[in-house]
């Protein structure tokens, strides 16, 4: 058990859990965060408290942010601007089939930039040397350029999924899992590239979540078509309702359709209940 809060680099951007130690920001405060490059100015989005969880994992904040510390992470974000606006105007006129998606500075302590990185898409493998000595001479330090495939993108640029939702690979999934075009269709999702992509054009992330739940469903329910006997008689399945862990059946009787739970029509739960039913008797 400790103490966690949740920080944001950027607006509505992915959240990072840290533990405050002896700090206690409140929603809206700048604090440090530790980072490979030095501290970064982050926003405090959610307040430290107590969570049940062990803490001892987890990064701790190096600090809260001083007047220094926000003119420099001011200072960062405009270096940033510009070189957004050199690339692309750079890109245009080596007529590059390129886009570029975030830039990233880091700082020496002296406050000039000493390293540029670049993130981009592009169709295929593009030739920019050329785009590299301009940015330098332009920018006046050391450029990096890197490419993007089409899911970090949209995990860089972040923005609203289907559901309404800020996509989940820019708030708090951290590895892509495999995605399938069998999860959609266990899940009887229409096959639909438009219903079942994301903004990053690739299977929508959240195909895996419920996956393993129409697995088990599927494994233990009797399959459509299947002759099963109900509490309202005899029928056959004719679908599935996996979220109300129950099936639906057409009764021989008179043809109309019930809903019965997974329970009162699974063959080894029936036999399960008979058995110890008996022994009662």
């Amino acid at each position: 058990m400790g103490m966690l809060c949740a920080v944001s680099f950027n607006r509505y951007g992915r959240l990072y859990y840290l533990d405050p130690v002896d700090l206690t920001p409140v929603v809206g405060d700048r604090v440090l965060v530790p980072t490979d490059d030095g501290p970064e100015v982050a926003e405090c989005v959610w307040a430290a408290q107590w969570v049940d969880d062990d803490t001892s994992g987890f990064p701790k904040l190096a600090g809260m942010a001083t007047e220094v510390d926000l003119q420099r992470d001011e200072t960062q974000r405009k270096r940033k601007a510009e070189a957004k606006a050199a690339a692309k105007k750079l890109i245009r006129e080596h007529a590059l089939p390129m886009k570029v998606v975030a830039v990233d500075h880091v700082l020496d302590p002296s406050g000039a930039s000493a390293r540029t990185t670049i993130y981009f898409t592009a169709p295929h493998r593009v030739d920019f040397r050329s785009l590299v000595r301009d940015l330098g001479a332009t920018l006046h330090c050391r450029v990096e350029l890197r490419q993007l495939s089409a899911r970090d993108s949209a995990r860089v640029q972040g923005g609203i999924g289907s559901c309404g939702r800020d996509l989940c690979c820019a708030t708090f999934l951290t590895d892509f899992e495999p995605v399938t075009i069998r999860m959609a269709k266990d899940q009887d999702l229409p096959l639909n590239p438009l219903r079942i992509s994301g903004a990053c054009g690739r299977l929508m992330c959240c195909l895996k979540y419920e996956h393993p739940l129409y697995q088990s469903f599927q494994a233990s329910a009797p399959a459509v078509g299947t002759k099963v006997t109900t509490p309202e008689g005899d029928g056959r399945v004719v679908a599935h309702s996996v979220p109300r862990d129950s099936v639906v059946v057409r009764l021989d009787a008179d043809g109309s359709r019930c809903s019965c739970s997974r329970a009162s029509v699974c063959g080894p739960r029936k036999a399960h209940d008979a058995q110890y039913n008996s022994a009662d008797a």
